[in-house]
């Protein structure tokens, strides 16, 4: 069923949207593992147009927030409201909701609102809930935060914090398409093309996935592999290869860990699979470690990229045959 719903879903994604398979696939894992996703990339890549488009084969209720330097919480949580009571003729508090009050969130350029705001979006994302005037209310499930920032202009930004990075899952970035898919994204974008997109599955099936993907059993080898990468990038440890040392200054928590063994199991679901592979790990090391590693001055000073950094450690890590009985 899931296989299915997943070939149905980019099937219809790609009546509209051109290319972005791996973009489109890393969304869905995160999606099904309730995880939050970071998409990074240039002006005019259909960011905003996939997800939305996504919101709308799911069936998920969806707002767009545009980040800018003067927004504020309330803004986006929400606040209370002086409002006539027709019967009573008194003047109480209503709450009006925010635009986080949905099942799928769109930050657009996240990193050019103050961190107070984007604060704000924390509680949201780690507990599914919005807290104001000292009441707490839950948000609706299925809640997922899809955010993106502009790679190129970083002046008037605000940098994420490191523990709201560590709090989305991926951090996919989003390349330009193929001269082939940009002939046909030039087609469909100044012609009269027009595309109805057909709902495929909705909240209470994504649910149902989320909660059938944690059962899905993970090989001892496999559990050592991701613990050895991960581990092997923290300069710290004894394991770690030396260009670690000179190369990452930080590295990441045992958060990366347990991403990459759920995003593990949702892939291997996808692909018609019962058992996670040391292939589904090795195809998430890239978003779910390259912004949780940070790099030293001697790194940067070089031109080595973090993901220059994580295809040299998956190079290093040996592989551990499974057990036979």
């Amino acid at each position: 069923m899931l296989v299915k719903a997943y070939e149905e879903v980019t099937g219809e994604l790609g009546r509209f949207i051109v290319g972005q398979e791996e973009v489109i696939e890393q969304l869905m894992i995160a999606i099904l593992s309730q995880g939050h996703c970071l998409l990074e990339g240039v002006p005019g890549l259909a960011k905003t147009m996939m997800v939305r488009c996504l919101s709308q084969v799911m069936q998920l209720s969806f707002r767009r927030i545009q980040f800018t330097p003067d927004l504020m919480p309330a803004d986006i949580t929400g606040t209370d409201i002086i409002q006539d009571d027709p019967i009573s003729g008194q003047r109480r508090l209503v709450f009006q909701k925010g635009p986080l009050f949905a099942q799928m969130i769109l930050a657009d350029e996240i990193n050019r609102t103050p961190p107070k705001t984007q604060a704000a979006l924390l509680e949201a994302m780690q507990e599914h809930s919005v807290t104001v005037g000292g009441n707490t209310m839950k948000l609706q499930e299925p809640f997922f935060v899809l955010a993106t920032q502009n790679p190129i202009e970083q002046e008037g930004t605000y940098p994420l914090p490191e523990a709201q990075r560590d709090r989305f899952m991926f951090h996919t970035k989003v390349d330009y398409p193929t001269r082939e898919q940009e002939r046909e994204i030039i087609h469909r974008t100044t012609s009269g093309f027009e595309v109805q997109l057909a709902p495929i599955i909705d909240g209470a099936q994504i649910l149902a996935c989320q909660t059938l993907a944690r059962r899905v059993p993970v090989p001892d080898h496999v559990t050592d592999f991701v613990l050895d990468l991960v581990r092997s990038c923290r300069p710290q440890e004894p394991e770690a290869p030396g260009f670690i040392k000179e190369l990452v200054e930080w590295g990441s928590g045992p958060r990366a860990c347990q991403m990459l063994i759920v995003g593990g199991k949702v892939r291997a679901l996808l692909k018609g699979r019962v058992h996670v592979t040391i292939e589904d790990v090795e195809a998430l090391a890239l978003p779910v470690l390259r912004h949780r590693l940070v790099p030293t001055f001697n790194a940067e000073a070089e031109g080595v990229t973090v993901d220059n950094i994580i295809g040299r450690v998956l190079e290093a890590i040996p592989r551990k045959k499974p057990k036979t009985l």
